[in-house]
């Protein structure tokens, strides 16, 4: 009985001067916390107005760089009379346009209440113009992305 009292108070010693190891999985994912409001809020802003994501997390030249490339570009493709997708169950292409088009956030939904790019023109640039549009939405959809994952800490 003593020998076994002996070789516990042994073991409780080594483990109190036995350095602890981190573990190295542990601290590049650390635990899952709760959404905080920003990791909401950012994404939701940034895809409304593009760049805005990153503005009220005062990212300022990552969200004004955004902002006017995503801008610039939706409205190039609509002087150059690119055609806006409306949401349609036809042609798979038709619905890929349309989530293009969609990720171009609130210019989407203004252009739409202002009835713009409704007319297809069969003319080279119209062409250019609806690419402009698709490409400007899905870019958005990436600086949606982009505001989450620094909102949640995930990139700095």
């Amino acid at each position: 009985m003593m020998r076994q009292g002996a070789t516990l108070a042994r073991s409780e010693r080594n483990m109190a001067t036995t350095p602890t190891r981190k573990d190295p999985v542990a601290a590049k994912n650390p635990p899952a916390t709760s959404p905080s409001t920003m990791s909401v809020v950012a994404p939701a802003v940034g895809w409304l107005i593009p760049g805005a994501g990153h503005l009220i997390q005062k990212r300022w030249i990552r969200g004004l760089l955004l902002m006017a490339s995503i801008v610039i570009m939706f409205v190039l493709g609509l002087l150059m009379d690119g055609r806006i997708y409306r949401p349609n169950g036809g042609d798979i292409l038709d619905i890929l346009g349309f989530i293009g088009d969609l990720g171009a956030g609130g210019m989407y939904i203004v252009s739409r209440a202002m009835d713009l790019g409704h007319t297809i023109v069969p003319h080279t640039t119209a062409d250019y113009g609806t690419k402009y549009l698709i490409v400007a939405g899905l870019l958005n959809f990436i600086s949606v992305a982009d505001a989450y994952h620094i909102a949640i800490g995930k990139k700095s």
